[in-house]
Parts: structure tokens; C-alpha cells; sequence
């Protein structure tokens, strides 16, 4: 897909290049639609939905605010049943302990359960540079990965590709499958179960993330539709789990509010077809956690963006998000994509690298009111647009903005520059609206039409009556 190369450039840019492509937002917005509908019925099946929601957030915002507490409980209770414990303060220190532990055991591959913790770190380009293959056992996962591509969604990671493409990428790509494979779905998925239940039963060592843990009995969870994370956790000897610190609750009844909000705010189910529990390594299995950092304690100090951190990575703002479904997960440049991503992502890697991002929204508030979590991503928005101004407070908008406040601070300034304004009448003659001005303002009618000045100012107007 043409997105795909645009990973890393700014949103402007990146938006721009992937509206041009019509397959793309056809695919999107059938994919998005659809969601969207299972889930809005699910919803409206429980006439709690609110408190369930008011639950969550809740329960959250009580984990991070006695975070260290609750990280040292769930430590103690997966020392007790075996695992070994690792903390890592960043990507790259999460990167390194995964692959050192994954090159102690002597494998040169690995098989993976979908997890966003390990996107986010860059694992998958460690463990090569290390020599180790990371084979993706999630369906999605594996179309991405099969065609040296980048996620679109969280959810869904290869939302952007159509059955003809995948089926294309199938037979160029699949080790042993089928030349005349179509593009049935179900043909494509017995194809990748065939290619996968080899990698099961033939690789001694697993990488996982999970969507919840539980502080009180060490007890780690991933949810997912196909059953393949639950061969990766059980099958191989090693198994290595790398879990986010904001993935906490603290008792299996809070984990009870979770696995109601999650299947219907993502998928559109009422329950997840498949809930993985373990609390320690299986028999003759040897269990790592790797509880990672990576920004998340910043995130927490800023009361205004800390909220972010309740997310539960289950889709909802990107399947409702008029942005996202026009351009993709890949515009944002971003592990994380769509609303979430655009106030995540800038906690967490800083503000600094991530200037467009906050500004990839219409602040149209439909994410806040899908959000199963209640997280108010457009106030963090908002929020975080503040903070890009301060990074840019040397450029040409900031020397912009005092000039017109050292001219609305005079009322004779501020008159005699409305009237000078009617002079850019002129530009907008034929529509009665400006559409081009020059550099520096172009960077305003690149993305908008400017209304053509009136032919006088209601100042000038109220004086004349």
C-alpha cells in the first residue's frame, strides 16, 4: 500500500499522500464502519454501560495513583509462583533484556502473541539484529508481517489490505502453501493455520505482552479471536512476557469491569472468544516478565495527560475517529495510531518528536464518547497543542501571535489594521473566498479556504450608525 512508506513523516504530509488513495479509504472505511455498528448493538444491550464505564476509569485512576505500591505487590506474587522478575526504564533497555534472554536458551526463533508493548520497543528488529527471527502467530500480525509492512491499527493490524492482496501476499510469501490459494476467507485462514501450527509445535521459546495483570495474585491476561496466543503461552519451554507498568488492577473482581468493557468496545463481542490466565510458568516451562517504563512514569506526572494511561487498547476512538478513517493508522507515524496515539505517543517518546500529532484531530469528541475508559482525549489534545506551542516558541507563528497581540492591545492599532485587511479583498474576487496566500501564511490555505474581507469592519460600521 502506498501508506506504507510514509511511517515517520510528519501527519501533515503523511495524511496527505495516503487520502490520495482511494483503495485505502474504501477498505477503512468498510473495516471501521462495521465495527462500529457490532459495537454501538453490544453496547446497547447493557443498560449499565455507563457505570461499567465510570467503573473503569475508576478502578484505573486508582491503580495509578498508588502505582508503586500495586508494581511491588504483582512483583511478589510472580517471584512466589516462579516467574522471574525484570524492570526496564526504557525501550531500548526492554529491547536488550528480552533479547538476552531470549539468546541464552540458543534459538535462533522465536514465536510471538500480538503485543503492542513489544511494537512499541522495537522488538522484533532487536531480536534480528541479534540473529533471532520473531515469527507473529496473530493473524493480522502476520500479514503485516509477511509483507515487511506497519500496522495500521491496534486492533487490526492489517485493516488497510483487502482478501485480494492477502491472498497475493499468501502466495509470494508463505513458505508451502497452496499456488492456487484464493481469496476465500476461510482458505486464507486454514493457509496461515497450517503455516502457523508448524511454528507451535517446532519453536521452544515465546514472546507475549498482556492486556491486563492482576497486582493481587501475579496473574497476567490476554485476551484475543483465534486461540493462537494460547498455543504460544503454553507450548514453547521459554516463555517472555513484556507488560506495560499501566496494565494493573488490582483484585480478579476489578479484571471483571475490564473483560466486559474490552470485548465490546473492540471487537463488537459480548466476551473474548479466548481469555488466557497464567500465573507462572507451565510444567518444564520457564517463565520471564519484563515490566517496562518507557515514558509512562513522565505521563503519570502530568495531571492534565496522566489519563492516557487508563487506555485498554481496544480500538473504539480509531474505529469513530472521521480522521482515522480517511487515513489510516500509517499517517500517524506512530505505534500507536488514531486518538489514542496522537496524545499517547507524545507522552511517551515527548512531545518534541511528536509535534503533528496532537493536532491530528477535529476535536470532534466522538473518541471521548466511545472511550470505554472515559479517557477526555480531546481536552488532552487540547492539552498537549499548548505544550507543541512551547516547543515552537521561537517560530513564526509565535512571532505571529505577539504581533497581533501588540496590535489588539491598542484600540487605534487594532482599527487601522481591520481596515487595512480589505485589501485582501483582492485575493478572493472570483469565489468570494481566499484560497492561496503566500508563504508563511500558505501553511494556512494549504488545508483551508480564509473568508474574503468584508467591505467594511463592524467597527466602522457601528460608527456609521
Amino acid at each position: 500500500m502506498p501508506a506504507r512508506n510514509l511511517v515517520g513523516e510528519p501527519f501533515p504530509v503523511a495524511a496527505r499522500a495516503a487520502l490520495g488513495d482511494a483503495q485505502l479509504r474504501r477498505n477503512l472505511a468498510k473495516a471501521t464502519g462495521t465495527i462500529r455498528a457490532k459495537r454501538a448493538s453490544v453496547v446497547a444491550e447493557l443498560p449499565d454501560w455507563a457505570q461499567l464505564r465510570a467503573s473503569g476509569a475508576a478502578i484505573k485512576d486508582a491503580v495509578l495513583a498508588d502505582l508503586d505500591t500495586y508494581l511491588l505487590r504483582f512483583e511478589a506474587a510472580l517471584v512466589e509462583r516462579g516467574t522471574t522478575v525484570h524492570w526496564a526504564r526504557d525501550a531500548d533497555e526492554a529491547a536488550r533484556v528480552v533479547t538476552g534472554l531470549v539468546k541464552a536458551t540458543g534459538t535462533a526463533e522465536v514465536i510471538k502473541v500480538k503485543s503492542m508493548a513489544t511494537a512499541e520497543i522495537g522488538l522484533n528488529d532487536a531480536l534480528a539484529d541479534a540473529g533471532v527471527r520473531a515469527v507473529e502467530t496473530d493473524l493480522a500480525e502476520l500479514i503485516v508481517q509477511l509483507g515487511d509492512d506497519k500496522p495500521s491499527h491496534i486492533l487490526v493490524p492489517a485493516i488497510h489490505k483487502g482478501r485480494a492482496e492477502i491472498r497475493d501476499l499468501f502466495r509470494r510469501e508463505m513458505p508451502g502453501v497452496d499456488p492456487d490459494l484464493t481469496d476465500d476467507p476461510r482458505a486464507l485462514a486454514e493457509a496461515a493455520r497450517r503455516y502457523l501450527r508448524h511454528k507451535f509445535t517446532t519453536v521452544d521459546v515465546a514472546v507475549s505482552g498482556a492486556n491486563f495483570a492482576v497486582a493481587d495474585s501475579g496473574a497476567l491476561v490476554v485476551v484475543e479471536s483465534e486461540g493462537n496466543g494460547r498455543m504460544c503461552l503454553t507450548l514453547p519451554r521459554t516463555l517472555v512476557s513484556v507488560v506495560g507498568i499501566e496494565k494493573l488492577v488490582p483484585t480478579w473482581q476489578d479484571l471483571e469491569v475490564f473483560l466486559q468493557l474490552l470485548p465490546r468496545s473492540s471487537t463488537g463481542e459480548r466476551m473474548n472468544p479466548y481469555t488466557s490466565v497464567w500465573t507462572g510458568p507451565a510444567e518444564g516451562q520457564t517463565s520471564h516478565v519484563v515490566l517496562v517504563d518507557n515514558g509512562r512514569t513522565a505521563t503519570l506526572s502530568d495531571p492534565a495527560g496522566r489519563a492516557a494511561l487508563r487506555c485498554i487498547r481496544c480500538s473504539a476512538c480509531l474505529n469513530s475517529c472521521p480522521v482515522y478513517e480517511r487515513t489510516g493508522g500509517h499517517a500517524y507515524g506512530s505505534v500507536y495510531p488514531g486518538p489514542i496515539g496522537a496524545v499517547l505517543s507524545p507522552q511517551l517518546t515527548g512531545v518534541r518528536h511528536n509535534q503533528t500529532l496532537p493536532f491530528a484531530s477535529s476535536l470532534c469528541g466522538v473518541c471521548y464518547d466511545v472511550c470505554p475508559v472515559a479517557i477526555d482525549i480531546p481536552s488532552m489534545l487540547v492539552h498537549l497543542r499548548e505544550k507543541v506551542v512551547d516547543v515552537r516558541a521561537a517560530n513564526a507563528e509565535s512571532a505571529a501571535m505577539r504581533a497581533v497581540a501588540w496590535a489588539m492591545s491598542d484600540s487605534g492599532r487594532w482599527s487601522r489594521l481591520l481596515r487595512a485587511g480589505r485589501l485582501g479583498r483582492a485575493l478572493g474576487r472570483r469565489r468570494d473566498r481566499i484560497g492561496r496566500l503566500p508563504p508563511p501564511l500558505s501553511a494556512w490555505t494549504d488545508t483551508r479556504d480564509l473568508p474574503r474581507p468584508p467591505q467594511q469592519t463592524f467597527r466602522d460600521w457601528w460608527e456609521s450608525r
